[in-house]
C-alpha cells in the first residue's frame, strides 16, 4: 500500500467528494427507513437516534457523559430524554453512587426500535452491494474497513483534545 503522501491529491479529493455524496444519500435513505419503521410516537430526529445509540453502547451511562459525547447542552439532552422517555424508549434511573446524577438506559421497546432500523438499513445496503460486480464489492469492503479505522482514530483524537466538540 502506498504511503498517504504518495497518493495524488486529486484521487483523495475525488474519494472525499464521493464519500461525502454517499453520506448525504445515506442520510436521506436512513431518514426514509426511520420514517417507515416509526409509529406516531417513535423518535423522529437524528439527534434522538444518536442519543439512543450512545445509551445503547454504554448502558447506564450518566447524563453528564451523554452531554459530553454528543457535545450538547444539558437542557437539550434533557429535552431529548423527555421525548424518548415519553415514547417508552428510554428510562432515567438514579445514579447508584451519586444522588445528584441520573443514568440512562434503553427500554426493551427502544432496543427493538433500533434493531428494526438496523435491519432495514442492512437490507437496503445489502441489496445495493449485492448488485455490484464482485471485484468492486471486495475493494469496497477493504476500503470501508480502512475508512472506518481512520474515522475511529480521528474520533478518538477529537475526544482526547481539550475543548474539542462534534456537532450534536
Amino acid at each position: 500500500m502506498p504511503a498517504p503522501d504518495a497518493i495524488p491529491s486529486s484521487i483523495c479529493d475525488e474519494a472525499t467528494q464521493s464519500a461525502s455524496g454517499i453520506a448525504e444519500l445515506l442520510d436521506v435513505m436512513w431518514g426514509r427507513v426511520q420514517d417507515s419503521t416509526a409509529d406516531a410516537t417513535a423518535p423522529a430526529s437524528a439527534s434522538q437516534l444518536r442519543l439512543m445509540y450512545v445509551v445503547e453502547r454504554q448502558d447506564g451511562v450518566r447524563m453528564r457523559a451523554v452531554c459530553k459525547l454528543l457535545a450538547a447542552s444539558p437542557p437539550n439532552v434533557s429535552r431529548m430524554c423527555d421525548r424518548l422517555q415519553a415514547t417508552g424508549f428510554l428510562e432515567r434511573l438514579p445514579c447508584p453512587d451519586s444522588g445528584r446524577e441520573i443514568t440512562l438506559r434503553l427500554t426493551t421497546a427502544g432496543k427493538r426500535h433500533l434493531q428494526r432500523i438496523r435491519e432495514q438499513r442492512k437490507s437496503m445496503l445489502h441489496r445495493a452491494i449485492h448488485n455490484m460486480p464482485s471485484v468492486e464489492r471486495r475493494a469496497l469492503a477493504i476500503g470501508l474497513a480502512e475508512l472506518r479505522h481512520q474515522l475511529t482514530a480521528a474520533a478518538g483524537e477529537e475526544h482526547e483534545r481539550p475543548g474539542a466538540h462534534s456537532a450534536a
